[in-house]
């Protein structure tokens, strides 16, 4: 079904791709979301990328690829986003714990507040590269296909990623216990 959507988007058909579009948009939102860490930057990622996607859908060759094709776009676009978020950056901004991704079941409250923190300590590309590999349980090859960089690129941040938020996650541990033992 799908496939066939993207032939007729290919050969200029709108509402085909609009219906792809429909079909994606969900799950793209929720990637982009997890790397930026931003509703309004992700809703302007997933937008970019759609775009990008619709003047460029005739150069995709397998039909069959679209969604790892997209992925790649999207992982761009995000990345586009944060630069763009560095150099116009308003201050922290609030999250809302539910959203078009949905609710996170497994987590408290407080260790999803300590998971965010550490999570945006992380660089930009190390989030995608965790997003792609975790939230969407793809292998480490797959992840190197949609980002667009090489596998070893994509082990290495994998690893420094996950070094980067247990140490994160141990720091804010030991801050929280020394703060309770001060109280006491």
């Amino acid at each position: 079904m799908q496939e066939e959507l993207v032939r007729q988007a290919q050969r200029g058909d709108a509402e085909a791709f609009d219906a792809l579009a429909r079909q994606v948009g969900d799950r793209c939102l929720a990637i982009a979301v997890r790397i930026l860490r931003d509703v309004d930057l992700a809703e302007d990622a997933v937008q970019a990328a759609l775009i990008t996607a619709w003047t460029e859908l005739r150069a995709l060759r397998d039909p069959s690829r679209f969604e790892p094709w997209l992925h790649r776009i999207l992982s761009r676009a995000c990345f586009a986003e944060a630069r763009r978020r560095t150099r116009w950056y308003e201050g922290p901004r609030i999250l809302p714990v539910e959203g078009a991704y949905g609710p996170d079941e497994y987590l408290t409250v407080d260790d999803r507040d300590l998971l965010e923190r550490a999570f945006r300590r992380l660089t930009i590309q190390q989030r995608a590269v965790l997003v792609f590999h975790h939230y969407l349980g793809l292998s480490i090859s797959e992840v190197a296909t949609r980002t667009g960089i090489p596998v070893g690129t994509v082990k290495s941040r994998l690893h420094h990623a996950t070094r980067a938020l247990r140490a994160s996650l141990d720091a804010d541990a030991r801050a929280s216990a020394h703060t309770q033992e001060r109280m006491a």
